[in-house]
């Protein structure tokens, strides 16, 4: 009999730590994201800082295709609710917009200055904005903390008004980190300030999707193993729920590197997305 259980809460939601030279990143992303930017601004296909709230970080970045947008993308970056914002992030917008998709990216207010649940409302505030923007269909996405923000926009207690939340396509979560309750073991929260009522009224996997959610977990085959056991839980709850559920392990990736598709049109992870 093997039995498995963990020792070390902290180590097993250590990301950098345990990435070949991870102290490349978040400045491996910054160059990258500001000639994006740059790129689109200069073309006229960009909207930066968008107000959609009262705190200095209730902003959105929009970024538009080169003719009338098929619809809107949100992505949601992560950094465990306390970390990074929407500038570090914006090349990955390139595969959607090319596909000829707007493509938002919010900041939002971190702890400990707010609770994971008030994000989770800021965030949806930042898509109401998003939406009023631009018609049509909705895909969000978004990684590590953010996957379960955009996860937890599509459950039967989603702070959407029932406007913006019927137009929801999709969702893709990479990375997502679904169930709370752990992280409450690890020294983070002591700026998290997670409590059992929190983690159960905020966890996607201990939530039920809304009816016609569709999902699908994205990780990296050389992730932690908690990001890969929480990827693969929402996919096994939610189907069971009546949800549409995929589940992806990419190889030969890590938790700083699986967003990296989203750059490219023709990914795999951008088509599924957009759903192509």
């Amino acid at each position: 009999m093997i039995e498995h259980r963990i020792a070390d809460w902290d180590d097993a939601y250590t990301n950098g730590a345990n990435i070949p030279r991870g102290d490349r990143w978040p400045a491996a992303w910054d160059g990258p994201a500001q000639a994006f930017r740059e790129k689109l601004l200069a073309e006229g296909r960009a909207r930066l800082d968008v107000v959609y709230g009262a705190a200095p970080r209730n902003r959105f970045d929009l970024f538009l295709p080169d003719a009338a947008p098929r619809g809107l993308v949100v992505f949601i970056h992560g950094g465990y609710w306390m970390e990074s914002g929407k500038d570090s992030w914006s090349h990955l917008a390139n595969g959607a917009v090319s596909r000829g998709f707007a493509v938002a990216m919010p900041s939002y207010t971190q702890c400990p200055a707010i609770r994971i649940g008030g994000i989770v409302g800021e965030v949806a505030v930042a898509l109401r904005g998003a939406a009023a923007m631009v018609e049509g269909p909705i895909m969000l996405s978004g990684h590590s903390a953010g996957g379960h923000l955009a996860s937890r926009m599509i459950t039967t207690t989603t702070p959407l008004s029932p406007d913006v939340a019927q137009r929801i396509r999709h969702v893709v979560s990479i990375s997502g980190l679904h169930d709370l309750r752990p992280l409450m073991r690890t020294q983070m929260n002591a700026t998290l300030a997670i409590d059992e009522q929190e983690a159960l009224s905020e966890s996607p996997a201990l939530l039920r999707p809304m009816n016609g959610a569709r999902v699908a977990c994205w990780v990296g085959g050389g992730e932690r193993s908690e990001f890969l056991r929480q990827s693969a839980l929402l996919a096994n709850i939610w189907t069971g729920l009546g949800a549409a559920t995929n589940s992806v392990v990419e190889p030969d990736r890590h938790h700083f590197n699986v967003m990296d598709g989203l750059a490219d049109p023709d990914h795999p992870l951008t088509r599924m997305l957009v759903g192509e």
